[in-house]
Order: C-alpha cells, then sequence, then structure tokens
C-alpha cells in the first residue's frame, strides 16, 4: 500500500511540474522543416485548447493536493484541491450576463449618437462612418467591422446583417433592424426611431442592474461562508485531532460526501444567479444575404 501511494505521488508530482512548465513557459517554434513529434503535437493541441491561466492553475491545484494530502493524511485531498482551485474561480464569479451590461450600455450609447448625426442631415452610411469615432470600447471592434465593410462597398442592408451577427445580442437586433429598414426604405422618422429605441435600451439596463444587484448577495454569501470553511477546515488540519475520524476509510467516504454536496449547492446557486438569454429577432441572416 505505501509503496503504491510513493508511486502516485510521484506520478502527480511529475504532471503537476509538467503542467506548470507548459502554462509558464511559451511554447519553442519548430525550426527548420521538421515536423513536430507526437509529444510536440499533444502539447501544442493541450496549449491551444486549454487556456494558459488554466493550466496553471491545474497545475498548483494537483501540487496542492499533494501537499494538503501529505501534511493531513486526507487522500480526498489529491482531487478535492485541484477541483477547488480550478472550480471555485468559475462558480464564484460573475456570470457573462453581468459582464453583458456594460456592452448594452454601449449599444445605448451608440444608438443615441447615430440619432444626434441623422438629426443633423448625415445619411445612414455616413453616421455609420463618423460614429466609429465616439463607439464605445465595448462594441467598439464590431462598429469598426461595419464601416469597414461599408467603405469596401458591401451593401448597408448586408453589412448590418453581418454586424448584428457579431454582435449576437437581441437588443442589439432591435437596433440593427431598425437601421436595415431605414437602410431599405429611406425617408424621415430615423432619428426619433433611435432615440425611442436609446430610451428602451436604457430602461433595460436600469432593470438588469437592479437585477444583477439582487443576484449578487447569493454569490456574495456563498463566497463569505466559502472562504470561512476553507480557513475553518485548514485551522482544524493543523491543531488538534480533529480530523483523525476522517482519515479512516468510513471518514474518507464521509467527507468525500460533504465535498460533493458543498459543491453541488455552489452549482445549484451558481445555475439560479444565471438568467435565461433572450432570444434573438435577426436569426438565420446568414440565408437571407444568401
Amino acid at each position: 500500500m505505501t509503496s503504491l501511494l510513493v508511486g502516485l505521488l510521484v506520478m502527480l508530482l511529475g504532471f503537476g511540474i509538467l503542467l506548470l512548465f507548459l502554462g509558464i513557459f511559451p511554447g519553442a517554434q519548430a525550426s527548420g522543416p521538421r515536423p513536430p513529434g507526437m509529444i510536440q503535437k499533444r502539447i501544442n493541441r493541450v496549449r491551444a485548447t486549454v487556456p494558459r491561466n488554466r493550466l496553471l492553475f491545474i497545475g498548483v491545484g494537483v501540487l496542492g493536493g499533494i501537499i494538503v494530502w501529505l501534511i493531513t493524511g486526507l487522500i480526498v485531498a489529491l482531487v478535492a484541491v485541484p477541483v477547488a482551485v480550478i472550480g471555485l474561480p468559475i462558480l464564484l464569479s460573475k456570470p457573462e450576463s453581468a459582464n453583458g451590461i456594460d456592452r448594452l450600455e454601449a449599444i445605448e450609447s451608440w444608438t443615441r449618437s447615430l440619432s444626434g448625426l441623422i438629426t443633423a442631415g448625415v445619411g445612414l452610411e455616413q453616421a455609420l462612418t463618423v460614429s466609429l469615432s465616439n463607439t464605445p470600447d465595448p462594441i467598439k471592434p464590431e462598429v469598426a467591422n461595419l464601416v469597414a465593410r461599408i467603405n469596401a462597398r458591401w451593401s448597408t442592408t448586408r453589412a448590418l446583417q453581418v454586424f448584428a451577427d457579431e454582435l449576437n445580442d437581441p437588443t442589439a437586433d432591435l437596433v440593427t433592424a431598425h437601421l436595415i429598414l431605414a437602410s431599405r426604405v429611406r425617408g424621415a422618422g430615423l432619428a426619433n426611431a433611435l432615440d425611442d429605441l436609446a430610451q428602451i435600451v436604457f430602461d433595460e439596463v436600469r432593470h438588469r442592474r437592479e437585477i444583477e444587484t439582487d443576484r449578487e448577495k447569493p454569490r456574495t454569501t456563498a463566497r463569505s461562508v466559502t472562504l470561512v470553511t476553507l480557513v475553518a477546515i485548514g485551522a482544524f488540519a493543523l491543531s488538534g485531532s480533529f480530523l483523525d475520524a476522517y482519515r479512516t476509510a468510513t471518514g474518507q467516504l464521509l467527507l468525500t460526501l460533504y465535498v460533493v454536496v458543498f459543491v453541488a449547492a455552489l452549482v445549484w446557486m451558481r445555475r439560479m444567479s444565471v438568467g435565461v438569454p433572450t432570444p434573438r429577432i435577426l436569426i438565420n441572416t446568414r440565408k437571407s444575404r444568401g
């Protein structure tokens, strides 16, 4: 049994060091026409599919699990610590819906800018081009692509359809649909419609911020409970014989069950704090572009 554990320790330690190396040092470029070997291909595949900071977290988690196991004698730490290092930042961080509020606010600001330009007598294509200089950063790359396509003699309708696909947001679809209609049916009234749309987006931003404020409360509570739990477990593990009962086979099973239940509760909280995405209204635009 001891030889098996030592072998497992050596294997995990080598695996952790390898992952740390892959996460910290950049890959060397292959020199000459010689193709990369099988190991290099696997390393390149891992580096291409897994973010570098994730590799670093995996390496730190594996080494941390080994250290905790050596200190406490709890074999479950070999799995629990890496899972905690990798999973807790994901489970306790803000979801994409919370980060998308800034993007929605940028759409509102850009819509008001377009309305002001069109009110001043600027044509739609020229207004789109001029608006790039004052476009907020969250949507500036997409607007820059839109302007580039218009300058490349794309039809305005086609360029706006691709623009909607790049933004991939139902609120942006609402604004873009009005712009597509205006590009097909030239006439007055677009500036007023954009003003109304900007106000709608502004109200949506305000409501979403209120919703995210309420959703942040359980996430804050979960962070506090998790931190207190980890500190308490660490203190108990380093002082006294509190964890002695968990070093038996039955204790290991119970501890594993506790960890699974705790993670399940965090996953459940995460799912509650993530809203259902609103479906887009501009769909199958690639088919319509023919």
